[in-house]
């Protein structure tokens, strides 16, 4: 591939056209977005093909680490001109919970969160949000997104009694 071989080029595709179309997908879950960027990592590996070193690591781990970083790219990308479909800060729905005098008190301690922790804990409890659609939806790891909310709530429990 690195000399041009079109032919080596088309195996290559093939040998690892899944992979890469699974990586992407996996970062930016579109199915149509992944195709892209499936489709640029090989462009990118066609065009830097010489400069590949077998002594760095395997072709794969290399295509692939490629894909990764293109796909991340892609979904700050995103991530950045999509509107927010809600607001932030969030403003509690009205309910009950937060109509009367002790609404205001938990609303208040909300709001004296750190971000990162509080708005986790209303896309959860208020407009009911699974962490792992949270953490979808803020582009972070799952794990991110349960460890402020456990410490978000933490907070709060020490604050409210």
């Amino acid at each position: 591939m690195a000399s041009g071989d079109a032919h080596a080029a088309t195996a290559f595709v093939r040998r690892f056209q899944a992979r890469v179309l699974g990586m992407a997908r996996s970062v930016v879950g579109d199915p149509d977005l992944a195709e892209e960027i499936a489709q640029e990592a090989f462009v990118r590996v066609w065009l830097r093909a010489a400069g590949y070193d077998p002594g760095r690591g395997p072709v794969a781990a290399w295509l692939l680490t490629i894909t990764r970083n293109l796909a991340v790219d892609a979904a700050r990308r995103r991530r950045r001109t999509e509107p927010d479909l809600l607001p932030w800060p969030l403003a509690p729905p009205a309910s009950p919970l937060f109509d009367d005098g002790a609404g205001d008190g938990l609303a208040a301690a909300l709001r004296a969160l750190p971000p990162e922790q509080s708005r986790p804990i209303v896309l959860s409890a208020v407009y009911g949000l699974t962490a792992k659609e949270i953490a979808e939806w803020d582009g972070v790891p799952l794990g991110t997104v349960k460890t402020r909310i456990r410490l978000g709530l933490a907070k709060l429990r020490d604050k409210l009694g």
